[in-house]
């Protein structure tokens, strides 16, 4: 079955996502611009993922067929880099073929606005409407370039030069780090390097070959699929390690002493430097499994805390209505103010270096100094396969009355069910882009956490 997620339409290769399947998502889509535009354009970019440039090709083939002007990548890039063209290059939209942070089996196909966003229900609703209505049009990919249909370009400088702009590179470059970058044999390649070279860095990486397997793992940024990262940083004294997730729009961070810091952690930090050193207008973004800790570096800083459903085309549309400076997602998505409407880990870590420039400190340091201020708060997530699941309705959840001993004070239904207390939070939700159902809690201790954890998975498994 063809239905788009919480980020794009994903499937198993060779099961949902085929060749077959993508010709109809691509016609789909060349009906829903012709109906918008007689000659729409649009940039197509694609990830290191098995057969990735050969989807991407089968897309472009088929909406030249509909007489689309297409622009396609010449090499595998990174999301942002597609929804920075999408924006900067007035492309009437932006597909990306990638499943994002998900297993080596998989692929799929993000949609981005003219406005560099991550499309939202409305969008693909009426493409959703546009599957399997008229004949699939084909052309080959001779007939489409000498028509001028069809060209391959390179689409990442003009990111890398804006970039160059956007962060204060005069400062950063003063910094004399020594760098571990994880590209999870991703997409993420090496644009850190290039937007801060030339500099005084050692930069050195970790799986930064061409691997469509990912090497066995997920290619996500949890603590869990960085264990390499955190061991060598850790042993050969890096000062800072930084993954990037399959399609670069995620990260996480690994300090030597502290070890792995995750976007709970890093968005608040970067807000407080956004709002004080870069002095942007506006308020912070969060999803409804966002930490407390955001909240409260919100109430400090005298901003409003916007909280929306999962997924970060929610976090774009507060972006587009100009209402945050800032705005992310538990999972490692950041995006950023005068740049574009969706995340971007490259983009957030740069900003990171800045912010250690700005302050003249270490990140632990920054790191301790907000956790003195504001608490620490421990959030971890877990998940059970629908394949476990005697029913597969979350409705059916019994709700307790207690978490641990403590009242439930609140249940938010926004997008799944998040149970309340004074101190701690407990949440289900059916996940959009996997067949699995996403357990996630905080609380003020690792232990109290994991307890809820714990409970979580009993109570799913009671359904």
């Amino acid at each position: 079955m063809i239905k788009f997620g919480t980020d794009g339409w994903r499937g198993v290769i060779a099961d949902d996502f085929t060749f077959e399947n993508l010709k109809i998502v691509s016609q789909a889509i060349a009906l829903y611009l012709k109906k918008k535009k007689d000659t729409p354009r649009v940039v197509i970019g694609y990830d290191a993922r098995f057969l990735s440039r050969e989807f991407a090709t089968i897309c472009a083939l088929t909406l030249g067929a509909n007489k689309i002007k297409v622009v396609i990548s010449q090499n595998y890039v990174p999301s942002p880099i597609v929804s920075f063209n999408s924006l900067k290059g007035n492309y009437d939209l932006g597909i990306m073929i990638t499943a994002s942070h998900n297993p080596a089996q998989f692929n799929g196909l993000k949609i981005k606005t003219p406005q560099g966003a991550a499309a939202d229900e409305s969008l693909t609703n009426e493409i959703e409407k546009l599957l399997y209505k008229g004949k699939i049009k084909s052309i080959s990919w001779e007939e489409a370039k000498k028509e001028g249909l069809i060209e391959v370009k390179e689409i990442t400088s003009c990111c890398v030069n804006f970039l160059k702009g956007f962060v204060n590179l005069k400062k950063i470059r003063k910094l004399k780090l020594k760098l571990l970058v994880d590209v999870m044999y991703g997409a993420g390649d090496k644009f850190i390097e290039k937007v801060i070279s030339p500099s005084s860095f050692k930069i050195d990486y970790l799986h930064n070959e061409f691997n469509p397997s990912f090497g066995g793992i997920h290619p996500e940024p949890t603590s869990n699929n960085l264990k390499e990262l955190i061991e060598k940083v850790k042993k050969y004294n890096y000062d800072l390690g930084v993954a990037l997730d399959g399609d670069g729009d995620r990260l996480a961070v690994v300090t030597p002493k502290i070890g792995f810091i995750d976007a709970q952690v890093l968005l608040p930090l970067l807000a407080i430097h956004v709002i004080k050193n870069r002095k942007e207008k506006g308020g912070i973004g969060k999803t409804v499994v966002g930490s407390n800790l955001i909240d409260e570096v919100a109430l400090s800083l005298g901003v409003e805390c916007y909280e929306t459903r999962v997924g970060f085309k929610h976090i774009s549309n507060l972006f587009q209505k100009g209402l945050i400076c800032i705005g992310g997602e538990e999972a490692g998505g950041i995006g950023l103010k005068r740049y574009i409407p969706e995340r971007d880990g490259t983009a957030s870590f740069l900003l990171l270096l800045e912010m250690i420039a700005y302050e003249k400190k270490d990140l632990e340091s920054l790191l301790k100094e907000l956790w003195k201020k504001y608490g620490r708060w421990y959030y971890q997530r877990t998940s059970i396969s629908l394949k476990d699941m005697k029913r597969k309705s979350l409705r059916k959840l019994k709700i307790p009355h207690h978490l641990l001993g403590k009242k439930v004070e609140r249940v938010n239904t926004l997008d799944g069910i998040k149970l309340i207390t004074k101190d701690t939070w407990l949440m289900f939700r059916k996940s959009g882009t996997e067949p699995i159902i996403r357990i996630y809690a905080e609380a003020k201790t690792k232990k109290e956490t994991v307890s809820l954890l714990n409970l979580g998975k009993e109570l799913v498994y009671a359904l």
